[in-house]
Parts: C-alpha cells; sequence; structure tokens
C-alpha cells in the first residue's frame, strides 16, 4: 500500500506566518457561520472570536481545537491551525507502511476482498490507489502500461483519453461528476496537490457519447436511473451499470486515516450482477 503526501515544510511555515486569525476567519466563512454562532457553539463569547480574528487575542490550543471541531476543519487543516497559534501539531501522519498501521491495513484489505466480485478500492488524499479487488483490476485490463505504473491514481485512469474514459457510456456526465466531487474537496482541503491534479484531468481531451460513434451494448439494456448517477462502462461487449459509494473513517486521529476513503462500485442492474458473479464461478 502506498503513503499519504507529508505536508510540506514550506506549508507550514506559511499557515505559522499568515497567523491563526485570517485561516479562522476563512473557515467559519467558508462554513457560512457568523463570530456569534461559533462562540454559542463552542463556550465562548463573540468578542473573544473577534479578537482572535484579528489577532488581539491569542487562543489557548484547547480552544483552537474546539474551534476547530464547531467548523468540522479536516484534521490536517487542525494541525496548520494550530502551528499558525503557536502550537505543535496535535495530529500525528503515520505512513501507511509503519508496522503501526498493519492491523489498518489488514482491514482494508479484507474488506474490500470480501467485496468481491464487485469492484472496490481505497484512495488517499489526492485519489492515488492504495489498495483494490480483482473487480477493480478487471475493470482496468487492458489500459496502457504507463497509466498502471505506480502510483496509480483513480482519477487520472478513469479521465484520461487512453484510460477508462473511451469505454464510459454516460462520460458527460461521469465526468462532470468526478470534477464537481474534485472541487468540493479541493475546498475542504485546500491541497496544491489536488488543484494541480485537477487541473491535470479537467485539461484532458474527451467526447461526449453524442460525438462518436456507439458500439453494440451487448447483451441487457441500460436503463436510465432515477436514484443515482451510475457509471455506465464497456467491457468484453457488455455496458455495465454501477452507483458509486464512498465511506470514510469516523474521528479519525491521523491525518493519514483521515484522509483515506474506500469506493466500492454497486452494481446497478441484473446484467452487471450477473456478469462479475460469473467471473467469480
Amino acid at each position: 500500500m502506498a503513503t499519504v503526501p507529508t505536508t510540506s515544510s514550506a506549508t507550514a511555515s506559511a499557515s505559522a506566518d499568515r497567523g491563526i486569525g485570517p485561516l479562522l476567519r476563512g473557515w467559519r466563512e467558508q462554513r457560512r457561520v457568523s463570530q456569534l454562532e461559533l462562540a454559542l457553539r463552542a463556550g465562548s463569547s463573540a468578542r473573544h472570536i473577534s479578537f482572535i480574528e484579528t489577532g488581539r487575542s491569542r487562543p489557548s490550543e484547547e480552544m483552537v481545537l474546539r474551534l476547530a471541531e464547531h467548523l468540522d476543519v479536516p484534521v490536517r487543516e487542525r494541525n496548520s491551525l494550530l502551528l499558525a497559534a503557536g502550537y505543535a501539531p496535535h495530529y500525528p501522519e503515520t505512513p501507511l507502511d509503519d508496522p503501526a498501521m498493519d492491523a489498518l491495513r489488514e482491514g482494508l484489505e479484507r474488506l474490500i476482498q470480501g467485496y468481491e466480485p464487485y469492484p472496490a478500492f481505497v484512495v488517499d488524499a489526492t485519489y492515488n490507489v492504495v489498495a483494490a479487488n480483482r473487480g477493480i483490476a478487471m475493470l482496468f485490463d487492458g489500459l496502457p502500461e504507463h497509466l498502471l505504473a505506480p502510483p496509480l491514481n483513480a482519477l487520472r485512469l478513469t479521465l484520461h483519453p487512453e484510460g477508462l474514459a473511451p469505454r464510459i457510456r454516460n462520460l458527460r456526465e461521469w465526468r462532470g461528476h468526478l470534477l464537481a466531487q474534485m472541487e468540493r474537496d479541493i475546498a475542504l482541503r485546500r491541497s496544491d496537490a489536488l488543484r494541480a491534479l485537477y487541473e491535470e484531468v479537467a485539461a484532458y481531451p474527451y467526447s461526449a457519447p453524442e460525438e462518436h460513434a456507439s458500439p453494440e451494448r451487448g447483451e441487457g439494456t441500460v436503463e436510465p436511473f432515477a436514484f443515482a448517477l451510475p457509471m455506465q462502462i464497456e467491457h468484453d461487449g457488455r455496458v455495465l451499470s454501477f452507483i458509486s459509494s464512498i465511506s470514510t473513517f469516523n474521528t479519525p486521529m491521523d491525518v493519514t486515516v483521515a484522509e483515506l476513503a474506500i469506493e466500492t462500485l454497486l452494481p446497478a442492474d441484473p446484467v452487471t450482477v450477473k456478469y462479475l458473479q460469473s467471473l467469480m464461478s
């Protein structure tokens, strides 16, 4: 399994130089919470929140963590708030290949293997695949080696014109969904690496379904879905349909764990179920 990138010393230094005031105000405004509302949530006063944001008051370490909790600030960014206030980071960032992560890695592997024959994989904060089951390997079959070289990136593999993109029947909709998801992540995490990945994949050329001839669907008919947007992908003469579900860890106490996400692809029609089950028989 791959490791999650660590926060650079330059980023940490920049956070400290800015001071906690602008950072706190930025998170509060992003969450659309007034100073009074935040003060009531955190058991403080609007005056104290105002003094923190203007640099007239230095909050305690406990107050920084309390404010971050009530603003639902990501764990990595909570460390940045602490650094900006003059405190040491509170949350460690343990590499996934560290022995301390053995139980976590083994648990993730069992989880995604138990989901077979349906596809499942685990990604880090920049969508690098750190674990995947045989269902995912089936979808990646036939992709060029340069896209499969480590670190595998789920978004690059999906949207690259030599990746899965030409096989996705509803590429316009699915591409829009993925880019919108990335935009939300960028706003939440404020990651330069994530922004660079977004700019890369958003610039890939692509052809919408109506812009090229469609091959035969194979057995089964793809029907529109009212409950969720499916990914409809051609494979072995068939059109397989999947609904994506993403899970994260509750109350993580480590930056690495906080930034892991488990994505499972649920078959959206009987044709897909039957085909995947036939692969395991």
